[in-house]
């Protein structure tokens, strides 16, 4: 009997998938369990495995855009005799790209998530124009962008044409944090297993300044103003593919440990390709990091429809005036960028003076004080 291995659904907004890898060659033995292909969509990866014993006939190669519901393969049961080592299927030729429409508006606080327009069910190829002199001589590369990098800027585009950023920044002596992280560390580690890092300080402090500016805490959605009582905090992930932003539940009632936990199992399943949806889904804010690859100074885009994001940079010895005084400090920029049509610049500025005085005084912070 001949199975179908079809491509199945992903989420509401998910109409088509890209063959990522297949991990078995065509006519290759296959047991039950095992991992056949890696399917790609705009959001997340995922793994499809054999539902029996017996031999793969590949249908759809590595590289094809087909739709939720196409059969790829299929799987004769049946114990197979091994063959001999094929190559992986071939790639398919360049496709017609797929339409991606911009949506009106954005629905879900969900990082990194916007309908996708269908993409044809695997068909013959459209004709390419022929490359130019330059792409000929091997001055240049043209190919094709994968879902995820169509759906980055995708998504970028439509946050700069609907809602009105501003940023306003500030900086941040981080003195404080760092003596406690450092007092604090080895015993952290002993009880809980993982180490305490800037970013759980960060979450908190985003936290505590969401309950103080509760305007901030919402989001436009035509002509209402949705206001989220709840902290999900969006953490931004940078992978090979690019960028995602894994949501962290319930901040609020989350103690540093869990927080710190949480962004190494997220980090991990990044690096693995294996974030799921519901991992993506409910921000009300964004974190990004920036200063992980030593940006001094950045302007993030919102995150549509979040009405906030804070851009963390790198730390760096300045000299400061303290008490009359010249003194070399850890210090480090913010940015706060803001969806002006809710929230005006004195709430903003507000806001980002509550996560500086959190982080300047993190016993106060710890103390909701």
């Amino acid at each position: 009997m001949s199975i179908d291995i079809k491509v199945p659904a992903a989420g509401e907004s998910i109409t088509s998938a890209n063959i990522g890898r297949w991990h078995k060659a065509d006519g290759a033995a296959v047991r039950k369990g095992e991992i056949l292909v890696t399917l790609e969509t705009d959001k997340v990866s995922n793994e499809l495995e054999s539902p029996v014993d017996g031999t793969i006939h590949i249908i759809v190669p590595e590289g094809t855009e087909v739709t939720i519901g196409t059969v790829i393969a299929s799987v004769t049961e049946g114990a197979a005799q091994p063959t001999a080592a094929a190559s992986p299927a071939p790639a398919a030729a360049p496709v017609a790209p797929v339409s991606t429409p911009t949506p009106a508006t954005v629905a879900a606080p969900a990082p990194v998530v916007a309908p996708v327009a269908a993409a044809p069910i695997f068909t013959a190829p459209a004709v390419a124009e022929a490359p130019s002199a330059a792409e000929n001589d091997g001055r240049t590369t043209r190919k094709k962008m994968s879902m995820l990098r169509r759906k980055i800027a995708n998504h970028l585009v439509t946050a700069q044409q609907t809602a009105a950023i501003l940023t306003t920044f500030n900086e941040v002596d981080m003195t404080a944090v760092m003596n406690l992280r450092k007092s604090v560390q080895d015993d952290f580690m002993k009880k809980y297993n993982v180490k305490l890092g800037f970013m759980s300080f960060f979450i908190k402090a985003v936290v505590q300044a969401l309950k103080d500016v509760p305007q901030i805490n919402g989001m436009i959605d035509g002509n209402d103003v949705i206001e989220n009582h709840f902290y999900d905090i969006g953490v931004a992930i940078g992978t090979e593919k690019g960028l995602i932003v894994p949501v962290l539940k319930d901040c609020d009632t989350k103690n540093f440990a869990r927080l710190e936990q949480d962004i190494l199992d997220f980090a991990a399943k990044a690096r693995e390709g294996k974030i799921a949806m519901d991992d993506l889904q409910g921000g009300v804010f964004t974190i990004s990091n920036g200063g992980v690859y030593g940006s001094l100074l950045s302007t993030p885009i919102l995150n549509p429809p979040q009405s906030g994001i804070l851009g963390m940079h790198t730390i760096q010895q300045r000299p400061i005036a303290l008490d009359g005084k010249v003194e070399i400090r850890p210090m480090m920029y913010l940015a706060l960028s803001y969806d002006h049509r809710l929230v005006d610049g004195k709430e903003a500025v507000t806001f980002l003076i509550r996560i500086k005085e959190c982080l300047e005084n993190p016993t106060r912070m710890l103390l909701e004080m």
